[in-house]
């Protein structure tokens, strides 16, 4: 009974999670129009980043959903004569996704405060670079629903490497140049891999620790809510516009 629950609970979460991503990506596109060019070429990595994580997640969460609809996680297709199981074709969409939206948000990081790479930056280059090659080994055996240990471990050194470094590099410019809206997104990203960790490190041993891919989830969503927010802001009138709008009321001498 409590196996088809918290089936329940990850298929509605995950459905309400891709509806509101495509939703903020969508909102991002839609209202490029009225930001400053400077912001506008911001808000268009933003953009790129969250639009390849949200396809990366369709993958992964999406195809969980129809493993499920077809019975289980260990459900499969076949497809051009091959038989494909869902849940390791989604996991691989997903672990290509992930390290591309950090390499985006690095040069985020780099827009927002004008920065140029130095030796860390195309260390971190390097990084991504090297997680996207060992996601081509055959020892990542992506038909499976749980990965093998510890080469599960081993794949995701330089993703947590690559976020870290990012996070690092945002928490720090946004501190020293006290930018609020930064710094709690490199807060974000410190609680998201503070919630994937023990789920790379031990879920093999208990699945429930699965349960945290939602709160990880949830910080992915924060991250991009901040960073959408601060780009559309309400702007403050001016002082000489308040004092100009004041002359021109009825009955004032100007």
């Amino acid at each position: 009974m409590f196996e088809i629950e918290f089936m329940w609970v990850e298929i509605i979460f995950n459905i309400t999670y891709l509806i509101v991503l495509w939703g903020l990506v969508i909102a991002l596109l839609v209202r490029r129009g009225e930001l400053a060019p400077a912001q506008r070429r911001l808000s268009d990595w933003i953009t790129a980043a969250f639009t390849l994580l949200a396809l990366g997640d369709t993958g992964h969460v999406g195809l969980r959903v129809w493993a499920y609809a077809l019975g289980g996680l260990e459900s499969q297709i076949n497809l051009l004569g091959c038989s494909i199981g869902l849940v390791g074709a989604g996991a691989l969409m997903t672990a290509v996704t992930v390290p591309l939206f950090y390499l985006l948000m690095l040069e985020v990081w780099r827009l927002r405060f004008h920065k140029v790479y130095g030796s860390f930056e195309y260390f971190l280059l390097i990084v991504g670079a090297t997680r996207l090659y060992m996601l081509t080994l055959s020892v990542n055996e992506w038909w499976r629903v749980m990965p093998e240990q510890p080469w599960s471990t081993i794949r995701n050194i330089p993703l947590m490497i690559l976020g870290l470094g990012v996070a690092y590099l945002i928490l720090r410019d946004a501190i020293a140049s006290h930018d609020a809206t930064f710094r709690w997104i490199g807060i974000s990203i410190l609680v998201s891999y503070a919630c994937y960790i023990p789920v790379i490190l031990f879920v093999q041993q208990a699945p429930m620790l699965g349960m945290l891919m939602i709160p990880k989830t949830l910080a992915y969503l924060a991250i991009g809510f901040l960073a959408y927010f601060d780009l559309h802001k309400p702007k403050k009138r001016s002082a000489s516009n308040s004092n100009h709008a004041r002359k021109d009321q009825p009955g004032k001498a100007v």
